[in-house]
């Protein structure tokens, strides 16, 4: 089973960190679809014969995952990717899940049944594996499930693979049986290179004396980049926490500059260091002029908003090799199942046939939690699920309904928000 061209459509795919990734893992791009016409125009740009699809993924009249079905004379596509909007779970937001109308991993897994891709990949931010999302993640992997797939999510250090960066990110893989049984998760690389030992021919490229002592202090890797919204300001290296850590680098992490030190007097070097530039943050993101070369296009703010939202490709390329394996059958298999029990709570719930109270709850769950700890998942499943209740105070049952998120139904809320904040939307 080697030696085949293995084809990937790729959704929300920004400016390309992910595409390149799989591009060297050996898939080819059938279809590349992203809301933001400045990535679009990257992706052209350094892809000029790749189909790219511009507008909302969820919009048919953008692309129609119909039409990449298994069919006569079609075979099915081996990789369905991407990276959908992270606000709905990252840490430092609301954390508003399926009611955010940018959610749309939800909308993502009902596709899987739709265009039967051999494998798929999705990735988000270490906030979607937070406690909050359990239920989220369990309906995701049940979901799958019923589709015929089996699923892992595991969350991902980009410093395990090469990149200079502080960049965890949580990964979702789903294939057939027979195939995931080859999958195997990519083991880390080793130490990634420090900020100043990736970042000194930079630095130093237009003749600037002190490159090689700032490289000396720049002796540790560096915190998330944040790529930023819309919503909000300029380019800038993250919230207070990440500018000390910048700071303890040698890095001004107020604003991204123009060009590498020396600086004119009109805009000097601050006490803090120099500025970083926008190909400096991409080589923190992993691209390089080696195998990751990639070239960016548009304005300054919206480049670094480019490099700064996208996925690290040597982190997408040790992913995809590892898909890429598991779909030709190499190496050794394992017994797999979808036997992890992301909350038990839901679990119960959803299996139930009429309301249960607490006291019920724990019951079927042998005693495993107590009152407050049902109570506790019940308001976060409330916030992703319709939960029905009857009964008053201690006598109170539950039941859970509908999943609140948006699946791609023709009513939801989701239509009439994102309309509204389509400008916004990063």
């Amino acid at each position: 089973m080697t030696g085949q061209q293995l084809r990937v459509i790729e959704i929300c795919a920004g400016a390309g960190g992910q595409s390149l990734g799989l591009e060297r893992a050996g898939f080819e791009h059938e279809l590349a679809v992203e809301l933001d016409q400045n990535a679009v125009n990257t992706l052209l740009h350094n892809r000029p014969h790749w189909k790219v699809a511009h507008g909302d993924v969820a919009d048919l009249n953008v692309w129609n995952p119909a039409d990449y079905a298994p069919a006569e004379g079609r075979l099915p596509i081996d990789l369905l990717a991407g990276g959908v909007p992270c606000p709905p779970f990252t840490i430092a937001g609301k954390q508003l899940g399926a009611t955010d109308e940018r959610d749309l991993f939800a909308w993502a897994i009902e596709q899987v049944d739709v265009l039967r891709p051999r494998a798929l990949l999705l990735e988000n931010v270490r906030g979607l594996s937070l406690p909050r999302f359990a239920g989220y993640r369990q309906h995701v992997l049940d979901r799958l499930l019923e589709f015929g797939y089996v699923a892992e999510w595991k969350l991902l250090e980009a410093a395990d693979y090469g990149v200079p960066q502080l960049r965890p990110r949580f990964v979702l893989v789903a294939m057939a049986a027979q195939e995931f049984a080859y999958f195997h998760w990519p083991e880390p690389a080793g130490q990634p290179p420090t900020v100043g030992e990736v970042l000194l021919p930079l630095m130093a490229a237009n003749g600037w004396e002190g490159a090689t002592s700032w490289a000396a202090k720049a002796d540790d890797i560096a915190p998330t980049i944040v790529g930023g919204s819309k919503k909000h300001g300029g380019a800038d290296l993250g919230p207070t926490r990440a500018k000390r850590a910048w700071a303890k680098l040698g890095v001004d992490a107020f604003g991204v500059h123009d060009t590498a030190p020396p600086y004119p007097a009109s805009r000097p070097m601050t006490e803090y260091g120099p500025k970083l530039t926008c190909d400096m943050v991409a080589r923190i993101q992993g691209w390089d002029d080696d195998e990751f070369r990639w070239s960016f296009t548009g304005r300054k703010t919206s480049v670094y908003r480019q490099i700064g939202n996208a996925f690290p490709p040597p982190v997408a390329k040790a992913i995809g090799v590892s898909i890429a394996r598991a779909l030709r059958h190499e190496g050794v298999p394992r017994n797999v199942g979808n036997d992890v029990d992301h909350d038990p709570v839901y679990r119960v719930l959803q299996g139930a046939s009429s309301y249960l109270t607490s006291d019920q709850i724990i019951k079927r769950l042998d005693g495993r939690v107590d009152v407050a700890e049902v109570e506790k998942r019940i308001a976060m499943l409330g916030r992703d699920f319709f939960i029905e209740m009857q009964g008053e105070a201690e006598t109170v049952a539950y039941r859970l309904g509908e999943f609140r998120a948006f699946r791609g139904q023709e009513d939801h809320i989701r239509h009439d928000e994102f309309g509204k904040n389509r400008s916004k939307v990063s």
